[in-house]
């Protein structure tokens, strides 16, 4: 038996502070609170608008090589580092993204950190938490149901029903809802169509959610959404359903951000979560500006890889929500690094310099993403008990070799006493300065082009090929007026192709474009490459599979 805490364990026995408590450190009053038990809360309209003339504080980007089932550990450094930063005397906070039920009962497990690195309360942050997902299901699902509803009664508006893009969502892995036939049944039951579910994190609402900066603006986004053509292939905005009010009342109070504590008692905001490999993979706006004018240094994550979120980050986040950050922290770990090197997961006990140093090429090229959008990373080592010196001194000496920052941080085991060396790196960084960030294209750049550089500069493609479908709609894109916007590819995380099997740092492929889809309300061209699906399937032993819940009421299996 192991003689180590799991992560559920440790979060148990978490010496959690009044959610009142962890407000005052950041002079939120209690009146601004809508409180949630204990130890969470949301921070209400009324002071977010009061915010809104205090100076930024400095935002850090932390993103990390291509995943593995080994686990690089970028939200538990995420964690870590803004303790480290506190422990060094820094008015810090953390802005994450909330966890989807989908990976909490599928592969991934919960998304909370991880060791003595951990948002908290862990278990409600991981299930329901303050129901904020369920609003944004709800919304994009009455819009569903407003669209099938008009089909029914004489479609006015000249709906399409072989053309409606809108399909419903639920936050599950669920690989049967993929594609459905709905309408059955009778005249009574709507019209017959061909549709599916996606997961509530790929909806555009989400997207919508995470980029607006306001009650407003939100309900401007969501009027301005295509969600159908007619059968003379105009577009259908939601606005011409006159339903953007009655979805937006659904978000109301889900638009408020999510306060939490760390395990050491620091702040936490915790809002909207879009996967990095089928959506933008950003926490919401509006939670990252609040945290920025409540705290000196504010640390953000960007889902998977930096070939995925910190690209789509910089892209599209950073420039609707006019932000750069001060610093970029690359996370790596020595049994990621391994995978990497073409070990196989159950062979990654014991020392392996070889493969930890076949597995330098994935970080080194995650490196030049990062220099690509302009910043200079700091590397960090995600260190566990198991990691050797010499495994560790490897990557080092890479990271020397091409002039790159380095820190060990060892906040899994030992909170944010481990990461205090990370985070003086990272103040160093940030006293430096650097220059806003480069996007990797121009809005300016055809959509095709647009493609292309992200596929060259940061996959490392040879090039593109398109569909004829997503050909054609990518020129439907264009003759919309719709050319312009940034675009979000969604590809698989695990590689730096759309080949979840080259593993590694892959060259000469090419990057499969199969179909393209605009996102008129969030802004921004959704581009699917090779085999993604944005509703997941759940693995051959899920984690649901393990979960049990005590005669206590304490829940078991939730890693």
């Amino acid at each position: 038996m192991s003689s180590f805490l799991t992560d559920l364990e440790i979060a148990n026995q978490a010496n959690k502070k009044h959610i009142n408590y962890i407000a005052k450190q950041i002079d939120v009053p209690e009146e601004a609170l809508i409180v949630y038990g204990n130890d969470k809360a949301k921070i209400n309209y009324d002071f977010l608008d009061k915010c809104k003339d205090k100076k930024d504080g400095k935002l850090i980007l932390v993103t990390a090589i291509s995943p593995t089932p080994a686990g690089e550990g970028k939200t538990t450094t995420s964690v870590g580092l803004v303790d480290g930063l506190c422990h060094n005397g820094k008015k810090a906070m953390i802005c994450l993204r909330e966890p989807s039920l989908g990976p909490c009962f599928g592969m991934k497990g919960g998304a909370a950190g991880g060791g003595y690195a951990q948002v908290v309360p862990m278990t409600d942050i991981n299930l329901h938490f303050t129901g904020d997902f369920h609003a944004i299901g709800a919304a994009h699902n009455l819009l569903s149901a407003l669209i099938d509803n008009h089909i029914h009664w004489e479609n006015d508006l000249n709906i399409d029903p072989r053309r409606i893009t809108w399909k419903r969502v639920v936050d599950m892995n669920d690989r049967s809802l993929r594609d459905i036939t709905c309408g059955l049944g009778g005249t009574g039951n709507g019209i017959p169509r061909q549709s599916g579910f996606d997961i509530t994190v790929a909806s555009e609402i989400m997207a919508v959610f995470c980029l607006a900066s306001d009650l407003e603006d939100l309900e401007n986004r969501i009027g301005n959404i295509v969600f159908a053509y007619t059968r003379k292939l105009e577009p259908v905005r939601v606005h011409q359903l006159k339903a953007q009010g009655a979805l937006t009342a659904l978000l109301r109070d889900a638009f408020q951000p999510n306060l939490v504590q760390t395990l050491e008692n620091n702040p936490a905001l915790m809002h909207g979560g879009p996967f990095a490999n089928i959506a933008h993979g950003c926490n919401s706006v509006i939670a990252t500006k609040t945290a920025l004018k409540l705290a000196d240094y504010v640390v953000t994550e960007a889902g998977f890889g930096a070939d995925l979120g910190a690209e789509k980050f910089f892209d599209i986040k950073c420039r609707k929500a006019g932000l750069s950050p001060d610093a970029v922290v690359l996370v790596a770990t020595t049994k990621a690094l391994k995978m990497h090197g073409g070990v196989a997961k159950s062979d990654l006990a014991g020392e392996n310099v070889e493969a930890v140093i076949g597995g330098l090429d994935n970080l080194e090229k995650h490196i030049e993403n990062v220099q690509t959008l302009g910043k200079p990373p700091i590397v960090a080592v995600n260190k566990f008990a198991t990691d050797s010196d010499a495994e560790i001194a490897a990557v080092r000496e890479k990271c020397a070799e091409l002039g790159v920052e380095f820190a060990v941080s060892s906040h899994h085991a030992d909170g944010g006493k481990g990461a205090i060396d990370l985070a003086k790196a990272v103040m160093a960084a940030v006293e430096r300065g650097s220059e806003s960030f480069t996007p990797c294209y121009a809005l300016t750049d055809a959509p095709e082009d647009k493609i292309r550089k992200v596929a060259q500069k940061i996959y490392g493609a040879d090039d593109i090929s398109l569909t004829a479908k997503a050909k054609r709609e990518l020129e439907k894109c264009v003759d919309l007026g719709y050319g312009e916007l940034p675009i979000c590819i969604a590809k698989v995380p695990g590689s730096l192709s759309d080949d979840g099997s080259k593993i590694g740092r892959p060259t000469g492929f090419t990057l499969k474009v199969r179909d393209v889809q605009v996102n008129s309300g969030a802004g921004f061209i959704v581009v699917l490459t090779g085999a993604i699906f944005r509703m997941p399937g759940l693995p051959r032993d899920p984690m649901a599979s393990h979960m049990e819940l005590e005669e206590n009421g304490e829940i078991t299996g939730l890693e």
